[in-house]
């Protein structure tokens, strides 16, 4: 992976492109604790060899995995970046993939192999965002 800063005042703003083979969503959640990231919004466009994306089921408060088992395009990786209840970055991404056939698969974003590359750009916000479990919910929602 490489990556820039792009901007270092109240706000910055980075780059990364990641290279074939890196797990996206651990590459991201690294840098973005090696970097300190505590409130951001993310998006990325690129490629996958293979991924998974989930649907959650609020009834038992699971993630149903969607495996997608071929190359896919990226065609939209959004999501933000808060600090979860141990400290480190947490993020929230959902992405929707483009298949060979045009047929599409979309949901919170798991794991991803990128392949060839993946260009994500996280923009950090002035204010700190915090996710916090919700027992209720099974899930971490930012507490503002």
């Amino acid at each position: 992976m490489k990556s820039k800063s792009m901007n270092d005042g109240a706000e910055r703003t980075f780059v990364l492109i990641l290279d074939q083979g890196e797990e996206a969503f651990k590459t991201i959640t690294d840098f973005a604790d090696r970097e300190e990231i505590t409130g951001a919004s993310v998006s990325a466009i690129g490629a996958f060899s293979e991924a998974k994306v989930g649907w959650f089921d609020l009834a038992t408060k699971n993630y149903k995995p969607i495996d997608v088992k071929e190359q896919s395009e990226v065609l939209s990786l959004i999501g933000d970046v808060a600090q979860g209840d141990d400290g480190r970055a947490s993020l929230h991404l959902h992405a929707v993939l483009g298949l060979h056939d045009g047929t599409l698969r979309g949901g919170h974003f798991l794991s991803g192999m990128v392949q060839p590359t993946l260009e994500v750009t996280i923009t950090e916000s002035v204010e700190h965002l915090r996710r916090k479990k919700r027992p209720d919910l099974g899930i971490a929602i930012i507490n503002v």
